[in-house]
């Protein structure tokens, strides 16, 4: 008898999925005034990376380590502050596409949304009162 093999995020949603998810996630992004200052440059670059990082992330092909290495995505993001509110706005961006793209209702979209929801968490380096007004 064979062991049954188990299932990664990424094969039960797939490449064109996470394409349509960044596709959606990132207008919402660039267009929230709490996130708009920390998501400078090419935004056709940074949905580059963020489809590499997804689709390694959910255990698809390791396409961001193999051309940047591996992500540590908290340290990559250390020069930005990021702060609780500016996770949350991330969050309400990324939930929106998951509900624009359908991935809310997908089987795997809660676990893949709640891993998400996890590296929001991580990712914060800065306290609210911390921040400089400009």
């Amino acid at each position: 008898m064979t062991e049954p093999r188990l299932q990664t995020l990424y094969s039960q949603i797939g490449a064109e999925k996470i394409e349509e998810l960044v596709n959606a996630f990132y207008p919402k992004v660039y267009s929230d005034p709490n996130l708009i200052p920390i998501f400078q440059g090419d935004m056709r670059e940074i949905m580059r990376k963020q489809r590499m990082f997804l689709t390694q992330f959910t255990g698809g092909p390791p396409l961001f380590s193999e051309e940047f290495g591996p992500p540590a995505m908290r340290r990559r993001h250390l020069p930005f502050e990021i702060t609780p509110t500016r996770a949350q706005s991330w969050l309400r961006c990324m939930h929106e596409a998951f509900e624009e793209t359908g991935l809310i209702d997908h089987p795997a979209g809660g676990m893949f949304f709640e891993r998400l929801t996890q590296v929001a968490a991580i990712m914060v380096n800065t306290e609210e009162d911390e921040t400089v007004e400009s």
